[in-house]
């Protein structure tokens, strides 16, 4: 599975959110807390719908041969 993340700052520190998944968000004080913490709701979520036979809510697509996949992802440098 491929996700995608929205990130934001807020008072607190940061929010991580999964568009599409309803419900599918959580915030940290870090960057990495909030996508890790994000991905643990994620997988709650799925484990939750698949055992009441529903879908995630989502496209899913698997890699095959020659797929090419684009990641973005913030970096700080000192």
């Amino acid at each position: 599975m491929v996700l995608s993340f929205v990130l934001e700052a807020n008072d607190d520190g940061y929010l991580a959110s999964a568009p599409g998944i309803q419900g599918a968000f959580a915030e940290s004080d870090t960057i990495e807390e909030a996508i890790f913490n994000c991905v643990d709701v994620v997988k709650l979520i799925a484990a939750y719908r698949t055992e009441r036979g529903e879908s995630l809510g989502f496209n899913a697509f698997e890699f095959a041969p020659g797929t090419q996949l684009a990641v973005a992802m913030p970096v700080g440098v000192a």
